[in-house]
């Protein structure tokens, strides 16, 4: 692979949205050469020039051919597809690093370009992105989920940790409960606190999120502090 010797990648990105290009600062902030980036919305066209200004437009096809390392920044349901499309035009290439970004998935929907001597990897960040400037500061504040066949565990582990974040292994069998617990502490924890400041905008709070940000922050810690613990759901309700 162009830049093996030195350690430093080629890489391109599929995909400008939020995660896209947070990554693609992130990958390139450590050391490693942006050829490309893919982009189809105005609003992601807006974000590169905002945020990867310099950075050149291709087709998917062009950032596969350039690419040492290609990262599929790109919804879930249409990894495959994409995946399937470039294999069955031969695009992929033997020691390419394929990488994606979703939390359902495992390296193994990779399969196709993994069948033509890609090394697949799977690299989820556990969090949520802004689409701002701070998200590459928050990913030097995160953990994210990487997979691996064994062989390649060491260079995905690597890219997260040149990246600033913190790595740790989630395995193909258990990537189902690995997402349902990342979506329950966002989704579940946004729709909670957005109730609550709507009952407090009710009673006539005018300012609800101010009040209820100490007590949401406090229970989290708590939480956190406390670890798992088994709870009876009458618990949440007083016993009502």
């Amino acid at each position: 692979m162009t830049g093996a010797a030195s350690g430093r990648l080629s890489f391109g990105v599929i995909g400008a949205g939020p995660v896209g290009v947070a990554l693609a600062q992130a990958l390139a902030g450590a050391g490693h050469q942006l050829v490309g980036i893919s982009a189809v919305s105005a609003e992601n066209l807006d974000r590169i020039d905002a945020m990867l200004p310099g950075a050149e437009l291709l087709q998917v096809d062009e950032v596969i051919e350039r690419s040492d390392l290609v990262l599929l920044a790109i919804p879930a349901n249409q990894i495959l597809d994409l995946v399937s499309g470039a294999a069955e035009t031969h695009l992929w290439r033997a020691g390419q690093l394929l990488a994606h970004t979703a939390g359902e998935y495992g390296y193994s929907i990779l399969a196709p370009a993994s069948q033509q001597g890609v090394i697949a990897l799977a690299i989820h960040p556990a969090m949520r992105f802004t689409g701002t400037s701070i998200d590459v500061a928050r990913i030097r504040e995160s953990h994210f989920a990487v997979n691996a066949p064994k062989v390649a565990l060491p260079i995905v582990e690597a890219l997260v940790i040149e990246m600033g974040a913190e790595p740790f292994v989630i395995a193909e069998s258990d990537r189902d409960k690995y997402f349902e617990a990342f979506e329950v502490a966002t989704n579940f924890s946004a729709l909670v606190v957005n109730q609550a400041i709507g009952l407090l905008e009710e009673v006539g709070l005018s300012d609800a999120r101010a009040v209820i940000a100490p007590v949401v922050r406090s229970a989290v810690e708590q939480a956190l502090a406390s670890g798992h613990q088994p709870f009876d759901p009458d618990e949440l309700t007083g016993g009502r």
